[in-house]
């Protein structure tokens, strides 16, 4: 039976693909490296620091220390600038957070910087609903390595340790993403994996291992997580 949930960030909790594809479009130019979509979207799983790396390669620049640092804080700066008006949270998240909280150990499992995610965060106010963070900075190795999710279940165990509770078994963890690599990663680390056709297709997502594919989470509460995952 699931215990937690691992919620991937970018493309599941927060609809921002296109804006982090923008930010990095605008953030390149100075430095004469395309980026098309399809280039950005084909590496979804890469943190910023293995994506940089793999922008400049493509394009036959060279990438020093002091580049990748000052292009990652211009880009980070450029996306909190497209978001200065709205927050874009996919529609009901928060009420599917809320209630899956009460029932379910939530966490995130992401690419992304800590300093992104807490950005997010601190202007949702989602902090409390969340027992681990994973981000960026907490494994070496990309989506799709199993590392993020091992780690996440890690850090989750040490809490359940310290609360005198039983330790999480991988079959009994969720994860939700919307890339193959985030649903390879989550199933290679032995979980459970709902896909979200948020950016990429149902087929895509199935092919790479996801058991149950929704179009959004808009309508799903714990209940169905119960039902459609209560059986190994």
């Amino acid at each position: 039976m699931i215990q937690a949930i691992f919620f991937d960030f970018n493309g599941v909790i927060i609809d921002d693909e296109p804006l982090q594809c923008r930010a990095y479009q605008e953030v390149f130019v100075p430095y004469g490296v395309p980026l098309s979509a399809a280039q950005y979207y084909g590496a979804l799983g890469m943190d910023d620091r293995a994506f940089v790396q793999a922008a400049f390669e493509r394009a036959g620049k060279e990438l020093t220390i002091q580049t990748r640092r000052a292009v990652s804080e211009a880009k980070l700066e450029i996306h909190r600038r497209l978001m200065t008006d709205q927050l874009p949270l996919f529609p009901r998240i928060e009420t599917f957070l809320k209630a899956a909280s009460r029932s379910f150990s939530l966490g995130i499992v992401s690419m992304a910087s800590r300093e992104e995610i807490r950005y997010v965060f601190d202007r949702a106010r989602l902090e409390p609903l969340f027992s681990v963070v994973v981000s960026a900075e907490d494994v070496s190795l990309c989506k799709p390595a199993p590392d993020c999710y091992d780690r996440a279940l890690e850090k989750l165990n040490e809490k359940r340790l310290k609360a005198r509770l039983l330790p999480l078994q991988p079959g009994e963890c969720l994860v939700v993403e919307d890339s193959p690599p985030g649903i390879q990663s989550g199933r290679s680390a032995g979980m459970r994996a709902l896909g979200v056709t948020n950016t990429v297709s149902e087929a895509e997502l199935r092919a790479a291992g996801a058991e149950v594919v929704t179009k959004d989470l808009s309508d799903w509460n714990v209940d169905a997580v119960r039902h459609l995952f209560s059986k190994g």
